[in-house]
């Protein structure tokens, strides 16, 4: 897995080294919400089309059944994610790249600490685990405001820490929120 990864990283960076336009933005932060959690992120360049997200935030997870109640739980994530931003300089030469309002293919790596659990059930608890997930995402401004949406989706493996234990799992965002410069 991590010869794969590795690939696509240097992969992505040999073709942005002869990229010339202005690219994604320098640094920009984020703060985001959507149906389950609330997140606030940093972009950081790296190169022309590629940038690294790093954030923190609350997922949110349900459960419930037909003849019981609805159990909710915040509970803690911190996500690293590279981001390549390939279609960027087309969008800037259009003056809509603003904000890296682009479509983009990321690594995210996500890990759910056992911290804390917000919960309206007794005893609820997440486990240790780290999620590796390549995902395909778009995001855009909504008109010239610093407002965005964003939407993704990927497939990948979640390893839970304390069980040496495995699973594929599915990442699916739908997010709005607002850019600080």
């Amino acid at each position: 897995m991590i010869k794969v990864i590795t690939t696509v990283l240097l992969c992505l960076v040999i073709q942005t080294g002869y990229s010339q336009n202005k690219g994604v933005e320098k640094s920009i932060y984020n703060v985001q919400t959507g149906f389950l959690g609330i997140w606030i992120n940093n972009e950081y360049r790296l190169f022309n089309e590629i940038s690294l997200r790093t954030e923190i935030g609350l997922d949110t997870g349900l459960r419930g059944c037909s003849d019981c109640d609805t159990d909710y739980a915040l509970a803690p994530v911190i996500t690293l994610e590279p981001r390549w931003y390939y279609n960027i300089d087309k969008r800037n030469s259009l003056n809509k790249g603003k904000n890296n309002s682009a479509n983009f293919i990321a690594l995210a790596i996500k890990y759910h600490p056992d911290w804390f659990v917000i919960s309206n059930a007794d005893y609820s608890q997440v486990a240790n685990q780290i999620a590796i997930i390549p995902k395909w995402g778009i995001r855009r401004n909504i008109g010239t405001s610093n407002f965005n949406y964003e939407a993704g989706l990927g497939i990948g493996y979640k390893f839970y820490l304390d069980e040496n234990f495995s699973e594929a799992t599915a990442d699916l965002h739908l997010r709005i929120g607002y850019t600080f410069k």
